[in-house]
């Protein structure tokens, strides 16, 4: 649900798309921390917000980080 998200961030489409792994944390809703394939040997980091059920709104990408590696540890940004 975010990659057109992240599409229109960097100007480009992603061929692969792939979730690699992800972490959460508990806010006032929640943030998913994950790390996606995107071909070759890229990958980025995304932060995702998902609000609480009842403020009903779509998933975010509140922020991400680019020309990440397989080995780049997942951390919180």
């Amino acid at each position: 649900k975010v990659k057109p998200q992240l599409e229109e961030k960097e100007g480009k489409t992603f061929d692969v798309f792939t979730a690699m792994e992800f972490k959460t944390q508990l806010v006032a809703g929640t943030n998913y921390f994950i790390k996606v394939h995107v071909g070759n040997e890229e990958f980025v980091h995304l932060r995702v917000f998902r609000s609480l059920p009842q403020e009903n709104k779509p998933l975010s990408l509140h922020s991400y980080q680019s020309s990440k590696t397989k080995h780049d540890e997942l951390a919180y940004f």
